[in-house]
């Protein structure tokens, strides 16, 4: 078994730069809380430099750096980030997982495991895979380090070594070499608790080599079974259970705001940041946002959730927030926003196949994108294909979900030459008419914005009723043919219901 451990050393600070990437380089501290009492809990490289520390006070941070920019620390932020990193994984390997929450003085790390047997089929070697994973999570605004070795533990405990070197170090170790690799390693580096800790202390064990030249049957005897899965990790024996196969990709991204936000605007650009979070992390697994969910905690307790329906699997950030822009617009918030959350269901690219004998239609995420659009500024149901409607009403017609043919599917027989024949266009609404009656009923001159002058020529009426059993859908058409002096073709009718004459139809 190979595994590798991607180790983001200080997730909350790995957080708020990934969030607010316009802070990189600038000193950053993060504090536990509002207010200048609040506790520092994490700072930037460059507020270290000029003298800032962790575990003091804001006000105390401020007079040590005056252009220090302090922010709260956010769960939902760090969270997000925690589940960034093992989408970096999910994307590269098989199977992936991440490592449960450490506490004490590693409390602030985020590690994931991914599974690395067999990868210098894809990556040449096991350095390529895990110089391509620490690639991975630095596009997803994570710097971490990369182990390899044959566990999880090791692994992990390799990573933790490698933080001291900073961002994007990698350390593959080799099969039957883990003792002697770790033995001049520290023993907190094992995370042992704080009464075993103490314990090796007062015994005078700083490395692993020295925990493993105690007495094995003493250990456990003294100290508890808790000894003997430490002895384990410093030996490089597996002591866990083997990577899970990642379930269906569910990503969400969330904000805790400093301030309520009252109108879109501001909001919107909110979103935005993060919806290319979320987009940056389903691409990073070959996906595409296929179910979009919005959620704004509002201000004084309140919530509210929406879903944002999409045509097709989308990766295009702008249509994203076009329509998370319009369901804004259409339904604002009962209150201020002080929190919002997007989760996004992960689904497979459409592609298409080209045909060797038909030129190439629109990409389906193009076309997908262009129907949203329409349907946002049409109104849901109004766009689609028609198809012929159970209704023998005139003109009646409906709508089906629009979807390109699929390659390879049969065309209908060539249409064999004939002579040329009228091409019948509704116009939907009908246009009014002004009808002067001729000597025997018929239309003698129309007056309308399609056709004006006498008609020359005239064919019907035909009668069309039905719907009697309905006083809201019973209609009843008389219609004629008519040529106009102006040169129209045009099919006439008048309605009985209304005592309306109108042009509906047009011949081309």
């Amino acid at each position: 078994m190979r595994v590798a451990c991607a180790l983001v050393p200080d997730l909350p600070l790995a957080a708020a730069l990934r969030a607010s990437p316009e802070l990189v380089g600038a000193p950053l501290a993060l504090a536990s809380g509002p207010g200048p009492r609040a506790e520092i809990v994490a700072v930037s490289p460059e507020a270290a430099q000029r003298g800032v520390r962790r575990l003091t006070s804001v006000a105390h941070a401020r007079s040590v750096c005056a252009g220090l920019c302090v922010r709260a620390v956010s769960p939902a932020l760090e969270r997000a980030a925690r589940e960034a990193l093992f989408d970096a994984a999910a994307g590269l390997a098989p199977r992936a997982a991440l490592a449960p929450p450490a506490s004490g003085a590693w409390g602030g790390e985020a590690a994931v495991y991914a599974d690395a047997a067999g990868v210098q089929a894809l990556f040449r070697s096991e350095e390529g895979f895990a110089t391509a994973l620490g690639v991975a999570a630095q596009k997803l605004g994570l710097p971490a380090v990369v182990a390899l070795a044959g566990s999880q533990g090791v692994a992990h405990l390799l990573a933790r070594g490698l933080a001291r070197q900073g961002p994007g170090a990698v350390h593959v170790l080799p099969a039957g070499e883990e003792a002697a690799r770790l033995a001049p390693l520290a023993v907190d580096l094992l995370d042992p608790g704080d009464e075993l800790a103490e314990t090796l202390t007062r015994w005078g064990v700083r490395t692993l080599g020295e925990l493993l030249a105690l007495p094995r049957r003493a250990l456990a005897t003294r100290l508890g079974p808790g000894a003997l899965r430490l002895v384990a990790l410093a030996r490089g024996e597996p002591v866990e259970a083997p990577l899970p196969v990642p379930v269906a990709a569910h990503c969400v991204e969330a904000i805790d705001l400093d301030f309520a936000i009252e109108r879109s605007e501001p909001l919107v650009f909110v979103l935005q940041g993060l919806l290319s979070r979320l987009l940056a992390r389903l691409e990073s697994r070959a996906l595409a946002c296929g179910e979009l969910a919005l959620h704004l905690e509002l201000e004084g307790g309140g919530r509210d959730a929406r879903r944002i329906g999409l045509a097709a699997p989308s990766t295009d950030l702008r249509v994203l927030v076009r329509l998370a822009s319009q369901s804004l617009d259409a339904h604002p918030p009962r209150a201020a926003v002080v929190g919002a959350r997007v989760e996004a269901a992960g689904a497979p690219t459409q592609r298409d196949q080209l045909d060797l004998f038909r030129p190439a239609g629109p990409a389906p995420t193009a076309l997908g994108r262009t129907l949203a659009e329409l349907e946002a500024l049409c109104g849901a149901g109004r766009v689609g294909a028609p198809v012929v409607a159970d209704d023998h009403r005139p003109g009646a017609f409906a709508l089906r979900p629009f979807r390109s043919p699929a390659p390879g599917t049969a065309r209908h027989a060539p249409v064999p030459a004939r002579a040329p024949a009228l091409a019948l266009r509704m116009l939907r609404p009908p246009v009014r008419a002004q009808v002067t009656p001729g000597r025997g009923g018929g239309p003698a001159q129309v007056r309308s914005a399609v056709a004006n002058g006498h008609v020359l020529h005239s064919a019907g009426p035909w009668r069309t009723t039905g719907g009697w059993w309905s006083d809201e859908e019973r209609f009843a058409y008389d219609s004629f043919d008519v040529q106009t002096s102006d040169g129209t073709l045009a099919r006439l009718r008048y309605d009985h219901r209304a005592r309306v004459w109108e042009i509906d139809a047009i011949y081309d």
